[in-house]
């Protein structure tokens, strides 16, 4: 877990009773990186736009059949094999183009625990397939960034409308408001909010 997960947890059930509660409720297990950049990003490529269940499913597929997710790996694969994974060929041509990028070096991996959020947003968005959305769970899950809010993330929208606006939808203004509580610590509530919908901890 995060070395600031108990901080963040303590704080964050002080300020906000829905919090304190989703805290309570799902106190066994916290976030965790991997500790490896290719697979996370390939990962959230793969969830993009499904369910967390259907990625799952989809991912379990392609590590069986790629058992080496590798850059070298991913780069000489057939369509074919990963299409039978489930994989659209739009997807396919991401993970390929996510592949070449770590394959020719083209950005500085070890220059990205230095940068701010902002900036390896930015960096992360020059690969094919990867948006802001992507980026952000890269963020989260592989650098354990504590303070990121992914307003485009389907679950913590339903997530949010649920627990605070008796299932009334609002828009994205209204959800970053809302969330300035949770600074610095909006990975975590967005997290335990993730938790509420899918007792299957979300990861990349």
């Amino acid at each position: 877990m995060p070395d600031y997960w108990l901080q963040a947890t303590q704080e964050l059930a002080a300020r906000d009773a829905v919090m304190r509660d989703l805290i309570q409720c799902f106190d066994d297990v916290a976030l965790k990186s991997r500790g490896d950049a290719f697979c996370t990003l390939a990962r959230s490529i793969v969830g993009q736009q499904i369910s967390v269940k259907a990625a799952e499913s989809v991912w379990q597929k392609f590590q069986k059949a790629m058992p080496d997710i590798t850059p070298h790996a991913i780069h000489a694969a057939d369509d074919g094999v990963l299409r039978a994974c489930g994989l659209s060929l739009r997807k396919i041509s991401y993970l390929k183009d996510l592949s070449h990028h770590f394959r020719e070096g083209t950005f500085d991996v070890s220059a990205w625990d230095a940068a701010d959020d902002e900036t390896l947003i930015a960096q992360l968005v020059r690969i094919k397939g990867i948006g802001r959305w992507t980026a952000e769970m890269f963020l989260i899950f592989h650098m354990l960034r504590p303070d990121v809010l992914p307003l485009d993330d389907i679950g913590l929208q339903r997530a949010i409308c649920r627990h605070y606006f008796d299932n009334q939808s609002v828009d994205k203004q209204v959800m970053r408001k809302l969330a300035e509580r949770w600074q610095p610590w909006r990975s975590v509530a967005t997290w335990y909010l993730w938790r509420s919908l899918d007792p299957l901890p979300v990861e990349y």
